[in-house]
């Protein structure tokens, strides 16, 4: 082995001495790898190691960089070689991956080469390569997690996120012993990562910190939010120089952001008003600029909210919207729901399916007794993960309870316009293509379900051909939600919602 190799590898030990308990080495009775260090040379090349598992396993491969390939990604119970492979690297770089195995995660450390340290602007680090370390200057912009330390730097060349701080002891999750703040101007240094397009440095050291010289001291009212009716807010701040503040609202927010006064002195006062809203809920974000006897620029920043209306819309028009702050109304059906402790579901109305990050909070849905079949009304914003939209900060409105039952059963039911039934059964006969009015049969007996419509809320014209568009035919097998009505003596399923189909063997 070269000498490099050893040298890489009480370097990566040395790293990983900071660690938190978290990435540490254990030994699991679920999955066990042979080395939980995996050195590369820094000229390029392989390394193999064994994963022996009881059931199977996986790697999580959003946590890869780009320089990386590993073969297999995943396998079976036993013993399986997992190599490792990189193209040369002269700058050094480092991966911390993971491999799971029934829900156990055991922790590996890929290091290839000698990592250095390079001295890089914002512009630089965006554009060098990943898995280098960088050391960089600028100005706090914002803060997103106290425990993590997660949050922004931003120098006069661009703007990167840092996943991670760690505290003056090298330990993670004690991100508020530095006493940060917007506006603090900092220099760290840690690995870059690529994460779904967003360049991050990940559990960087803190070099030095210079506390800003303006500072925002707090709010009036306290959550400097301003009614829907519209309003003042006023940010009260503290500045160190004699030079004053000057205020910058964001382009998008001038048309209804604006400001009443600006007191000056060591304890500056700046009042802002915004009118009526009458369009969904709203934020900017305005910077305070001071400097000092040199010239040298300091920062402050502060949220201004004004509550808006809830925007009533289709889940099309939802998905059609951006992200951002506005509340959101929707209503359907869940589809399928994929965890049921936070309330992720997957929710469809006439127009389209849309993913719900969560309803409510933890064991809020269960409590609710929610399920799969159900209808339920929303409000919340319109977010986006990974390039796909998505509702978070759901919050329950209303809920329609759907209970699957048989067709004999449903018979036996007395008519309720605000009952909602599941019926599953197989087509014998389409009494209408139009509007999906069919023949249903299960085990048990028949019905006559009048429309089958493409989703909750369809109304017109859009209630047609749902069994064209989907090649739905007799001896389909059909799912459809409805209420029980009775046409001429005869019972019913009313206004049927399609939930899903099989089509005939």
């Amino acid at each position: 082995m070269k000498l490099k190799y050893f040298i890489s590898f009480f370097a990566l030990v040395a790293l990983l001495s900071s660690c938190s308990d978290d990435d540490a080495m254990t030994l699991l009775d679920e999955i066990q790898v042979s080395s939980s260090y995996v050195a590369i040379d820094e000229a390029g090349g392989s390394n193999t190691i064994t994963v022996n598992a009881k059931e199977a396993w996986s790697f999580d491969e959003e946590e890869f960089p780009e320089w990386l390939t590993v073969s297999p990604m995943a396998g079976g119970a036993g013993e399986t070689q997992v190599t490792f492979s990189a193209p040369a690297a002269p700058d050094g770089r480092t991966a911390v991956l993971h491999v799971a195995c029934a829900d156990k995660k055991q922790t590996i450390n890929v290091i290839q080469g000698l990592a250095t340290v390079s001295n890089a602007t914002c512009a630089e680090v965006i554009a060098g390569p990943e898995s280098k370390t960088y050391r960089v200057t600028g100005t706090v912009t914002k803060i997103v997690n106290t425990t993590y330390g997660n949050w922004y730097l931003q120098d006069e060349t661009g703007e990167i996120y840092i996943y991670g701080t760690l505290d003056a002891k090298g330990q993670t999750k004690n991100f508020l012993s530095w006493g940060l703040e917007v506006g603090d101007i900092i220099t760290i240094e840690g690995p870059k990562t690529l994460y779904n397009g967003t360049v991050e440095l990940v559990d960087v050291t803190v070099i030095n910190i210079q506390k800003s010289l303006v500072k925002v001291e707090g709010y009036d009212p306290e959550d400097a939010t301003i009614p829907v009716d519209g309003g003042n807010v006023v940010v009260n701040l503290s500045c160190k120089t004699t030079n004053g503040i000057s205020v910058e609202i964001p382009d998008e927010a001038k048309d209804w952001l604006s400001i009443v006064s600006i007191s000056g002195g060591a304890e500056p006062v700046v009042t802002f008003r915004a009118p009526a809203n009458n369009g969904g809920d709203r934020s900017a974000t305005v910077v305070f600029k001071t400097t000092d006897e040199k010239g040298k620029e300091y920062t402050a920043q502060a949220t201004i909210y004004q509550k808006g209306s809830i925007v009533a819309a289709s889940v099309a028009e939802f998905l059609e919207a951006p992200v951002g702050d506005t509340q959101y109304r929707i209503s359907g059906v869940i589809i399928s729901v994929a965890n049921p402790t936070y309330g992720n579901v997957y929710l469809r109305d006439w127009s389209g399916e849309t993913y719900v990050y969560g309803i409510g909070a933890k064991g809020e849905f269960e409590a609710a007794g929610l399920k799969e079949g159900d209808i339920v009304t929303l409000v919340g914003k319109r977010g986006e993960y990974k390039g796909t939209a998505q509702m978070t900060g759901a919050v329950l409105e209303d809920v329609k309870h759907v209970t699957p039952i048989s067709i004999d059963e449903f018979l036996d039911q007395a008519d309720d316009p605000n009952v909602y039934y599941m019926l599953t059964g197989t087509i014998t006969e389409i009494a209408n293509p139009t509007y999906g009015n069919v023949y249903l049969e299960d085990e048990t007996n028949s019905v006559y379900v009048y429309g089958t419509y493409p989703g909750w809320g369809a109304t017109g014209d859009n209630r047609k051909n749902l069994l064209e568009t989907l090649g739905i035919t007799v001896g389909d097998k059909l799912s459809v939600i409805g209420v029980k009505s009775t046409y001429k003596d005869v019972p019913q399923l009313a206004n049927g919602i399609y939930f899903s189909h099989e089509k005939a063997q």
